[in-house]
């Protein structure tokens, strides 16, 4: 059977085109790891391949004659706050995935009855019975472990640390799952410390998987190039990246659309396929999309999305342990010097999700939003705005989960009701913007949108940095595009006035063209 790009659990090189795992480990030691008879943690967002390095590395290792290692995902558990339940749990997770990967002459034996230590116990009479070779264990998403269960599974690995060795207890433990949990400090649900006592102060170091680089793009699809004779033009791997900023899956999962789905016959896979290959995935919401909008309802990063959803700047915020978890999860990234959302897929999809429910309860629009050419009459599509936000924002801001955010989504929703299946809507927006910069490209032409909050320095002067900015804005989508500049007065002063004076429409000068200020 001919290779393919993988979107479904780990990549065996032997069905799927496949980049050594291994050399995207960074801030690793795994030289090292074995003979030094070091602890470690490797934490990576989902989907990114920690499984598929986890196995392979497994495999080289138990090629060599330096060790025995296994591979345990403890997954299973997640269901089990109560150490007396998860750790029986890990325990038979150990000896299934024992008898799996290593044969039925290395698993461990079964402990007459669950006791207080069962897992050092397991874990002891493993290393036992792989001697003369050194046991490593490399325990997978460990972090779904939590509570009570978890400070025992620590407690337990660092119970047997200082008797690490060749028959006494794993010379090396990998703790792998999304977070770089910082010595595994443990929080019960209610956000009350547990005091587990520093149960990880043994571990050596933390280790990332890097995401793909536009090179480790270029060498995935020249596999399948080189092995099906299918083309994939230049710009189309150039698109690949722009979209994914080389998220593993999100790359595989466009490549496999294009092959299967947009290209079965081998026709060569352009720039536009790359393009309608993103649209159809936004729209399906794999599982590995869709799990973004559980991520959304998380307090903790409601706070980070919102932030750089409006463009504010908080430091503190950005520097707390919420932006930490946000980034942890593959959320978020500052790479780019403002920390913004992690690729243009990730944002697309956070925009359409948190949107979609006023898109859903708006009313299928009777007035004339289209021109006798086909294009968009941005100019009646932001008067009527101007009339729904008068009629329906107030209302609609209190039911809001994402309040600060609330007008950049309405606006986003209204321009989604009467483009979607006809026009494409490409968004930016990041920490320290100040501003969400919208690009409707609708009947061929381009018309760009900046949504603002007024600030503290007062309307006029929010106006005349917004006309900057989408002025440069505008130079980088199409210098003769329309340009609409939408400003919110959300301040108190502002909220006081009449609708009268709130929905504001003027025509101002700016660098490059006219601009268009609508206030609401």
């Amino acid at each position: 059977m001919a290779r393919f790009f993988n979107t479904t659990g780990p990549c065996n090189p032997d069905d799927h085109y496949t980049l050594p795992p291994e050399k995207r480990v960074i801030r690793a030691q795994l030289d090292r790891y074995i003979s030094s008879k070091l602890y470690w943690v490797l934490h990576a967002p989902r989907q990114t391949g920690k499984t598929t390095f986890l196995i392979s590395w497994m495999k080289a290792i138990n090629a060599g004659e330096e060790a025995v290692a296994c591979y345990v995902s403890v997954e299973a558990c997640q269901e089990f706050p109560r150490a007396e339940d998860a750790i029986p749990a890990i325990c038979s997770a150990i000896r299934s995935y024992a008898e799996s990967f290593l044969g039925e002459n290395m698993v461990p034996p079964e402990p007459d009855e669950p006791i207080p230590m069962m897992l050092n116990t397991v874990l002891k009479s493993w290393s036992a019975l792989v001697a003369p070779k050194p046991l490593v264990v490399l325990f997978d998403e460990v972090d779904v472990l939590q509570d009570q269960a978890m400070v025992s599974f620590l407690r337990q690995l660092r119970g047997g640390f200082p008797t690490r060795g060749v028959g006494s207890f794993p010379v090396s433990v990998a703790l792998v799952g999304m977070r770089d949990l910082r010595d595994y400090l443990i929080q019960s649900k209610d956000g009350v410390p547990l005091n587990p006592g520093s149960p990880f102060n043994i571990k050596e170091d933390s280790a990332t998987l890097s995401l793909f680089t536009l090179e480790d793009i270029r060498d995935l699809v020249g596999q399948h190039m080189n092995e099906t004779g299918q083309v994939f033009e230049p710009e189309a791997i150039d698109a690949i990246w722009d979209a994914t900023r080389g998220q593993p899956w999100l790359v595989n999962a466009l490549c496999k659309k294009c092959t299967w789905t947009l290209c079965p016959k081998g026709e060569p896979v352009t720039i536009d396929h790359i393009r309608e290959a993103r649209e159809l995935l936004i729209q399906e919401r794999a599982v590995h999309l869709d799990s973004l909008g559980e991520r959304l309802r998380d307090p903790r990063i409601k706070k980070i999305v919102e932030l750089i959803f409006t463009g504010d700047m908080d430091p503190d915020l950005l520097r707390g342990d919420d932006f930490i978890l946000a980034q942890d999860l593959g959320l978020v990234t500052a790479a780019g010097g403002s920390p913004e959302i992690a690729n243009p897929i990730y944002r697309e999809i956070i925009a359409r999700i948190l949107s979609y429910p006023y898109q859903l309860s708006m009313p299928q629009p009777e007035w004339r939003w289209q021109k006798p050419d086909g294009t968009l009459d941005m100019d009646a599509l932001f008067r009527e705005f101007q009339d729904f936000w008068s009629q329906h924002g107030d209302i609609w801001e209190e039911k809001a989960d994402y309040t600060e955010a609330f007008p950049h989504l309405l606006v986003m929703a209204f321009l989604q009701r009467v483009t979607n299946g006809g026009g494409r809507i490409e968004r930016e927006f990041a920490a320290g913007r100040g501003r969400v910069d919208l690009a409707v490209l609708y009947g061929g032409v381009w018309t760009v949108i900046e949504i603002k909050l007024v600030s503290r320095q007062g309307r006029e002067r929010t106006v005349e940095q917004g006309l900057t900015q989408i002025s440069r804005y505008r130079d980088t989508v199409d210098p003769g595009a329309a340009a609409y500049l939408v400003v919110f007065d959300r301040t108190e002063a502002g909220r006081a006035k009449p609708w009268e004076e709130r929905l504001t429409w003027e025509t101002r000068d700016a660098p490059g063209g006219a601009v268009t200020v609508v206030g609401g």
